[in-house]
Formats: C-alpha cells, sequence, structure tokens
C-alpha cells in the first residue's frame, strides 16, 4: 500500500480555516451516494500488462470494502472502463501522438471494447445485478463526450461521489476534479487509489484535500455508511 503523507501545513491551515473540522463531509446519504471505482481493469492490473500499477493490485481489498458497505446500504457503485474511442482516434491525438505508433496502437488495442485487457479486474466485488459498468473514453468521467456518467448520476439524484481505483494522479484525479466543479460532493479514497509511487500518490492526495474534496482511508469511509447499512438491515 501507499504509504499516505498529507502536508501537515496544509492540514493545519484547512483546520484553523474550518473551524478545528478537516473534513466537509460528515455524513453521508447513501440513496445519494455514488462510488466511482476508476480503471481496474485487466489492462493496469495483471503483471506485464500494457499499462501494469503494481499497486493497483494492493487496493482492491479497500475498493471492496466500500463497495459493500455501499451497496449494503443501498447506494451505487459505479466501475469506469477505460475505453479506446475505436473510429475516432483523432478526436483524441494529442493523447494517442504522445508515444510511437506501436505502443499507441498495443495501447488502443488492450482496451478496444471487448479486449482481455479492458475486461475488470476478476478480484473486484461486482454485482451484476445491482452495479453500473460504464465505459468512458477519456482519463476523466465528467467530461462532455467522454461517457454519460453525469446523466446517470443525475437520474438518481446523487450528489455525492467516492472516488477509488488508479491512477491516483491520472484518471482519479480528473475525474473528482471536474465532479467538484460540477457541483458534487467529493470523498477521495486515500488507500483505495494508486498511483507509480507514493510521491505521485500523496501529491494527489494534497492537491484533492486542498480544494477538491475531503481525503479519508476506506474504514473510515466504510464507517460513515455502515449505521445507515445496519439501520437498513
Amino acid at each position: 500500500m501507499h504509504k499516505t503523507m498529507l502536508d501537515p501545513d496544509l492540514v493545519a491551515r484547512l483546520r484553523a480555516e474550518r473551524g478545528g473540522a478537516l473534513h466537509v463531509v460528515e455524513a453521508l446519504d447513501p440513496r445519494r451516494t455514488a462510488h466511482l471505482v476508476i480503471d481496474l481493469q485487466n489492462g493496469f492490473m495483471e503483471p506485464g500488462a500494457p499499462v501494469e500499477v503494481p499497486m493497483a493490485r494492493a487496493i482492491v481489498p479497500a475498493v471492496n470494502r466500500i463497495s459493500q458497505a455501499l451497496r449494503a446500504a443501498g447506494g451505487t457503485n459505479v466501475f469506469l472502463k477505460f475505453t479506446t474511442p475505436v473510429g475516432d482516434l483523432d478526436s483524441w491525438s494529442t493523447f494517442y501522438g504522445r508515444s510511437s505508433a506501436r505502443t499507441s496502437a498495443l495501447h488502443q488495442d488492450a482496451f478496444a471494447p471487448g479486449a482481455h485487457h479492458w475486461q475488470l479486474w476478476p478480484a473486484l466485488d461486482v454485482d451484476e445485478a445491482a452495479d453500473l459498468q460504464v465505459e468512458k473514453r477519456r482519463f476523466g468521467a465528467f467530461i462532455p463526450g467522454t461517457c454519460d456518467l453525469d446523466a446517470i448520476l443525475r437520474a438518481r439524484g446523487i450528489d455525492t461521489v467516492i472516488i477509488s481505483g488508479t491512477l491516483t494522479n491520472c484518471c482519479c484525479e480528473a475525474t473528482a476534479r471536474d465532479a467538484m466543479q460540477l457541483n458534487y460532493r467529493v470523498i477521495f479514497a486515500s488507500d483505495a487509489t494508486a498511483a507509480l509511487s507514493d510521491a505521485e500518490h500523496n501529491g494527489t492526495l494534497n492537491n484533492m484535500l486542498f480544494l477538491v474534496g475531503d481525503v479519508r482511508p476506506a474504514d473510515e469511509i466504510a464507517g460513515l455508511l455502515a449505521p445507515v447499512a445496519a439501520e437498513a438491515g
């Protein structure tokens, strides 16, 4: 697991601004909450995969704890799947042009719909009947044209999102930033997100805490949902 290191000066400044509190979200209504699981697909998870993130395998138990807690409380889990925009590659030529033609082709093939590396990692707790799976064609899940996530969430009356998955400092961060700017409350899971180094991971956690949302470990997030799940049960 990544070693979480929040900047103590940032934490002190935020506490001073908030009357001693660090977190903005202290209670969750599961009916208005979605857990967005970002890109935990074979192509990011398997040893030797095209975009392997080794730490992503270690976060799966924490991701599952959040999914199970929210599902039990009556909330919504959404599994986002990075997807090659087959037939429209020119619409994202700035991304695919950053690598060699061979590397770009391997990436495109890996995340084409239906490909093995495009599939969700089998160790994830996914309820095929209750959970949602949504394809996204960019890093962030909320920018226009990437997918219908915003419309899906608003149709369900959701105003709060929990972010988990990989990469912490790419798709997770991009999705969280846009969610906040679209007026969703954001909770960023500190031990259920994964990057390629502790430094990159913690850089994003501090960015999130500064302005975008709360930063909490999975057990704290599940704890916010436990009383609601017990009452429902």
